[in-house]
């Protein structure tokens, strides 16, 4: 018997981003260019939670990392993400959404603006995720960063 069998379809789903990945990304702006991640994902309490770490460089510079936390709000019926960065900001409350055939799609706001992240499971062993931003009192969606992931071995990452 699969560990995960008795999970909920909903909790099954976050299975996805389990996996050691490595990402080729676009980081957009004025100060954007190609950047090169790392992102690990582990099943926590048996499967109901993802934590995920990831690590992007720039130049050959740590430029940016955070920690994830995914999960499914049965009462609501929407799946979450808790994420804490380098930047600092501590969010309100999490990103929250929905599957969409292959799409997974978060959501959140604050005073700041509103943020959407957006996966796209091409198969088992590579995804796509974009990054939009929407600064407060914008209709506008900007383009943050995008990138495609693709399966490592997870001795192939170094330093999480």
């Amino acid at each position: 018997m699969n560990a995960f069998s008795s999970l909920s379809a909903d909790h099954q789903r976050l299975q996805a981003l389990v996996g050691a990945w490595r990402g080729e990304e676009e980081v957009a702006g004025a100060d954007g260019g190609p950047a090169a991640s790392e992102v690990l994902a582990e099943p926590q309490f048996g499967g109901l939670f993802v934590v995920q770490r990831y690590r992007q460089r720039r130049d050959g510079t740590v430029s940016f990392g955070s920690h994830s936390v995914f999960g499914f709000n049965q009462p609501n019926r929407l799946f979450t993400m808790h994420q804490f960065d380098s930047m600092g900001f501590v969010p309100a409350s999490p990103a929250t959404g929905t599957w969409n055939g292959d799409e997974l799609v978060l959501e959140r706001s604050s005073p700041r603006g509103s943020a959407r992240v957006t996966y796209i499971f091409d198969n088992v062993d590579a995804y796509r995720m974009r990054l939009h931003f929407k600064p407060a009192g914008s209709d506008s969606w900007q383009d943050m960063v995008s990138g495609v992931y693709r399966r490592v071995s997870p001795s192939s990452i170094n330093g999480f």
